[in-house]
């Protein structure tokens, strides 16, 4: 275990003795750790327990968790609620190996979908602001018309203590989704379902639709082609009464959903739409590229760019809800 990661791991038993009512208050984002200075105990210390209020009692009940985590040596209580820490040793080989796992990112703070802890409200807000964000950058709110809605306010419904650790049951991700998927008021539904790698699944649809996007690329340049917009007509463009391809017109609706989640603060709305997306891009992928003998032609050129703008919709949709977008599964 590096500093970095002790620093998370008391982010994570600060939320899951908040979630089993063991300790009140809010769940910090991060812990500063530091050394422990000269003439202290351990090598690193942390006051979180007296930023929470708790003072020594809740020191002590943090360090009965965190004593148990793999990579800590000791903790020790001190003062009017220190929290003193001693690492197990670690080997020169395991730090090299987090440094080339995280490369440019060793010694960040992990992305959302990184992140080993934080309670829902955080998840819910991190994800509102980054939608938020993707709107603004485009201009102003008032000229956005994003304002604020009248429920800004309204509480965020926390895990519930059944649920347990879901981060570490479930994975960051699918944790995030389950977060996510359902309107901040109401209590997330978890369950063995999340783990499941088939259509039944909606988060392994989405992220799966976005690995295909990527894989028709890469089919498509062996096969000696590329994507070129073409003759895939807008929405817009149908002849009246004829109902529009799918694929295209989740597309066109995108911007309306991240618009609606931002004024909304409803990050479910996004979700939802890339299921949306993701349905209808699974559907189209056996339209793009050519079948037995057949040579790739311009409608295959159109068909692959219009699969590669879902892909980039998915990648990008998962980005603003602090989720990964794996090139294959």
């Amino acid at each position: 275990m590096i500093p970095a990661d002790l620093s998370r791991a008391v982010v994570h038993a600060v939320r899951r003795a908040v979630e089993a009512g063991e300790l009140r208050g809010p769940v910090p984002a991060r812990v500063v750790v530091e050394r422990t200075r000269p003439g202290g105990v351990g090598e690193y210390a942390s006051p979180v327990a007296l930023r929470l209020g708790r003072g020594a009692e809740g020191a002590r009940l943090l360090a009965g968790a965190l004593v148990l985590e793999p990579g800590i040596e000791s903790v020790e209580v001190t003062g009017p609620g220190f929290l003193n820490f001693t690492l197990a040793p670690l080997s020169a080989a395991e730090l090299v190996r987090d440094v080339r796992d995280r490369g440019e990112r060793y010694g960040c703070a992990p992305a959302l979908g990184e992140a080993v802890g934080g309670t829902r409200e955080q998840v819910v807000r991190a994800a509102v602001a980054r939608i938020r964000e993707s709107q603004e950058s485009q201009g102003s709110r008032e000229s956005q018309g994003i304002g604020e809605p009248r429920d800004a306010g309204a509480p965020t419904a926390p895990v519930a203590r059944r649920d347990g650790d879901v981060i570490g049951r479930y994975g960051a991700g699918a944790a995030v989704w389950a977060m996510l998927v359902v309107p901040a008021r109401e209590t997330p539904v978890f369950g063995d379902g999340l783990l499941v790698q088939g259509e039944e699944n909606e988060f392994f649809r989405v992220r799966y639709a976005h690995a295909r996007a990527r894989a028709l690329t890469r089919n498509a340049r062996d096969l000696g082609f590329h994507a070129e917009p073409g003759d895939i007509a807008h929405p817009g463009a149908a002849p009246a009464g004829t109902p529009a391809p799918a694929l295209p017109r989740a597309l066109a609706d995108h911007p309306l959903a991240v618009e609606a989640a931002a004024y909304h603060r409803a990050p479910e709305r996004l979700a939802r739409h890339l299921v949306v997306v993701a349905d209808a891009l699974l559907d189209f992928q056996y339209q793009v590229l050519p079948l037995g003998d057949e040579k790739p032609s311009a409608a295959h050129r159109a068909r692959l760019a219009l699969a590669e703008a879902a892909g980039a919709v998915l990648a990008g949709g998962l980005a603003l809800l602090g989720i990964d977008a794996p090139d294959s599964l």
